[in-house]
């Protein structure tokens, strides 16, 4: 190798590293493109993990007109070639062998292979698993699926008809079948719609015991029961139908003999998809296909939505995640949908309500909080009652080992615009269950790539995190060579603002827009408390003329050196962002940044003469002045050219542009001023509360006050999220999310105090988005716990 006209001997082994490290990229990226591939496959035809319990119930359907052999033959070749090495059956992909779901399961078999006499060898291997394991049976502290004590004890008594014995104590088999008696006495007490459609979901767990004319009462379109085959192979058994034949002639067709828990279960399993890749980060990975599956349900009046499906409409859970996810990805979707839960007797008497399915009531009090309008009624309603719910159900011990409980409480505390994204996505990463089963009558897997899942988000995550330190530490460079950091009347908030810009503008491609967020973030923080506590009128009234006169400032002088070092801070990087954005969006912007900055300033010089003069201005002149001096225009306003989308000048002059930044300053005002009026009344500052109280002429007390400024909060919160939400607009969506994301910037940061004003109140979140690795779970939750039932 030659450099600089020198001859360099190469090592033969740096070649070597090299070339080996050249092979390990390739083979990275290899991986990663086969990874993301498997995503895709997966959000366009989930791939349903086969159900031993489902298809031993199936291979128990005998052939009609041949009562001594099976409708579905495969079923019964499945079980014998399926066997674990300890007698079990059980789904390989989840380590569940000494659970309830893998008992009920073997059973099912076993009795499956015997009724068909075939696989003794086998029947006895799982005999003998269950005899073993049976003291599971009666452990409460292990999770049983839905109908446990229905479905296990019926094949128990099933098996015992058949002359099947379990080894082990019959008292523990006899304490069982008591049990069982006990249970179906305290269901004949409820007459309930509830009771009759739990009932008729585990039905094969009673069998002859039932009137089976009750049961098809709830038999589908599809010619289902509950879309389970398991009840619907049931029904077969005691109560042959033509429809309930066609559909599992239409399982087997589909699947062979790997039956699925339930079927069909593709929307729901497409939208959990969905949802956790947007909650873990990494859903612009696969826009195209998460557009095309939201497109599929809610695309025009064909769509699934409007069709009222049965696969989304009769299920609690599927209903209310397609509402939420349809709603934030700006589909109009009207609440109307949910109004069969607006009510809490109306849940408790589904079978999801009377089973305890906390799933089910958690997507719900999700759903109701994406609300765009206070006359939504029925999602008020159910916030109310499903909130109320979850929050009985929680308690300090259930919450750290019931992996559902964590998100409950997770979601009552934090509800989706009351926290930054990037601590959003950090929080589900580092609790990401990379399992991912769920529980019915049995345990199943909605998707099977949850491993790529946590690899991308991981991956993406720490990559960001590279990006965001690099880019705090040239704000903090910045900072110096601006002398910034000489301004001792200021706060420094370089790190707050670089955490706003990162936890806010994510993607790590979107340096720009972030970079700029925190300079402006720095500049207005400075300028706010020159006009707080630390300029002179002077001072004020000069800064405001050399922005005013911007390109003819030298024709001033500088009042004070600060306000020297302000100004020509504000007038480097506003000219810069305005050459960049100019560039970027193929337009002059440069004098709308200028006139936000003299907006700004004139609005805050009017608060400090209201406070020079005493004047005591009415809510309304407050709001309308408090609004602007608040001083959110000057950083959002630039970060919209470097989101990537064109930002015409019409959209800029609309009124859906004004009416974002009102509604979003305004929910930022007066989060501050809720945090901010004790300090305020000591320095004799007024504020919304203050000025509601004095206007009120004693008639309103400061609780009162508020109360109503908390209203106001929620009802332009509300609004602002509609605006945001709503599609074909002339603000392009991905420039109207950076009014909501400072929202959630605000709402954070003002929750509890002011954490803009405290140096460390807020350092928790700076380590967690830009410093700490995460903190993945190196063992996932154990299911040997007590039952979210």
């Amino acid at each position: 190798m030659v450099v600089a006209g020198e001859l360099v001997l190469v090592s033969p082994i740096v070649e070597l590293v090299d070339a080996e490290r050249s092979l390990v990229a390739e083979y990275a990226g290899l991986r990663n493109k086969e990874r993301d591939a498997r995503i895709k496959r997966e959000l366009e035809e989930p791939r349903l993990s086969p159900s031993p319990y489902d298809i031993a119930w199936v291979a128990m359907v005998p052939l009609r007109g041949f009562p001594q052999a099976p409708c579905f033959p495969q079923c019964v070749e499945w079980i014998l070639q399926n066997q674990e090495d300890n007698g079990s059956w059980g789904i390989r992909e989840l380590d569940l062998s000494t659970s309830k779901c893998t008992l009920l399961s073997t059973l099912a078999c076993v009795i499956a292979l015997k009724k068909w006499n075939v696989g003794p060898q086998h029947i006895a291997r799982g005999l003998h698993f269950i005899g073993t394991n049976f003291s599971i049976v009666m452990d409460e502290q292990i999770t049983a699926p839905i109908g446990f004590n229905i479905t296990f004890t019926g094949m128990i008594s099933l098996a015992i008809g058949m002359g099947l014995e379990f080894p082990g104590r019959q008292t523990d088999v006899d304490a069982v079948l008591h049990n069982r008696e006990l249970e179906l006495k305290r269901y004949d007490v409820d007459k309930s719609y509830g009771r009759e459609s739990y009932i008729a979901y585990v039905a094969e767990g009673l069998g002859n015991l039932l009137d089976w004319n009750e049961v098809m009462k709830f038999q589908q379109k599809n010619g289902s029961l509950f879309n389970s085959p398991s009840t619907t192979a049931a029904a077969l058994i005691y109560y042959y139908d033509d429809k309930a034949q066609q559909y599992l002639n239409l399982l087997v067709t589909k699947f062979g003999s790997a039956v699925p828990t339930v079927f069909p279960l593709n929307i729901y399993c497409q939208l959990s998809m969905v949802d956790s890749l947007e909650k873990i980060g990494i859903s612009r990975h696969f826009s195209s296909e998460i557009m095309s599956i939201l497109d599929r349900i809610l695309g025009n009046r064909h769509g699934l939505w409007l069709q009222r499906d049965d696969e989304i409409m009769l299920d609690i859970k599927t209903c209310a995640m397609a509402f939420r996810i349809l709603r934030m990805n700006g589909y109009d979707v009207s609440a109307d949908e949910l109004s069969h839960m607006s009510e809490a007797s109306t849940f408790h008497n589904s079978l999801q309500g009377y089973s305890d399915d906390t799933g089910s009531l958690l997507e719900l009090y999700k759903a109701s909080r994406v609300s765009v309008s206070k006359d939504e009624t029925i999602l008020e309603n159910i916030e109310d009652w499903s909130g109320n719910l979850l929050a009985e159900k929680l308690c300090p011990d259930v919450v750290h080992r019931v992996p559902i409980f964590g998100e409950v409480d997770y979601a009552l505390q934090f509800p989706f615009y009351a926290t930054m994204e990037r601590l959003h996505h950090r929080r589900n990463i580092e609790h990401f269950d990379v399992t991912g089963y769920q529980m019915l009558k049995t345990s199943y897997l909605p998707c099977s790539v949850k491993k790529d899942h946590l690899a991308l988000a991981t991956e993406d995550f720490t990559f960001s995190q590279g990006v965001y330190l690099d880019e705090l530490l040239d704000l903090e460079s910045w900072v110096k060579e601006n002398r910034l950091d000489q301004l001792k009347f200021a706060r420094q908030i370089q790190t707050y603002g670089s955490l706003t810009a990162s936890a806010s503008i994510f993607p790590p491609e979107l340096s720009d827009a972030r970079i700029f967020w925190a300079k402006n973030c720095v500049l207005l923080t400075i300028s706010d408390d020159l006009f707080d506590v630390g300029g002179s009128k002077e001072e004020l009234e000069n800064l405001v003329a050399l922005v005013e006169t911007w390109d003819e400032h030298h024709e001033l002088q500088f009042y004070s050196e600060r306000v020297k070092i302000l100004f020509c801070a504000i007038y480097a990087t506003v000219n810069q962002i305005g050459e960049m954005a100019s560039i970027v969006q193929n337009r002059d912007v440069r004098e709308h940044l200028i006139e936000q900055w003299i907006r700004t300033l004139r609005c805050m010089m009017t608060e400090a003469e209201w406070g020079r003069t005493k004047y005591v201005p009415t809510t309304d002149e407050y709001i309308g002045n408090a609004h602007v001096s608040y001083g959110l225009a000057p950083i959002v306003f630039p970060s919209l050219y470097f989101v990537g989308q064109e930002l015409l000048e019409s959209a800029e002059k609309d009124q859906e542009y004004n009416e974002l930044f009102r509604l979003m300053s305004t929910c930022g005002r007066l989060l501050n001023d809720l945090q901010g009026l004790e300090r305020e009344n000591s320095q004799g500052k007024l504020n919304s509360i203050s000025l509601l109280v004095l206007h009120s002429g004693g008639s309103m007390s400061v609780e009162a006050a508020k109360k109503e400024v908390e209203d106001s909060i929620a009802s332009c919160r509300r609004e602002l999220i509609r605006l945001v939400l709503r599609e074909g607009t002339v603000v392009p969506k991905p420039c109207k999310e950076l009014f909501l994301r400072m929202y959630q910037v605000n709402h954070l940061f003002y929750s509890n105090t002011d954490g803009f004003s405290s140096p460390t109140e807020m350092l928790r979140e700076v380590n967690a988005v830009i410093y700490e690795p995460l903190k993945l779970q190196t063992k996932y939750p154990s299911i040997a716990v007590k039952s979210a039932q």
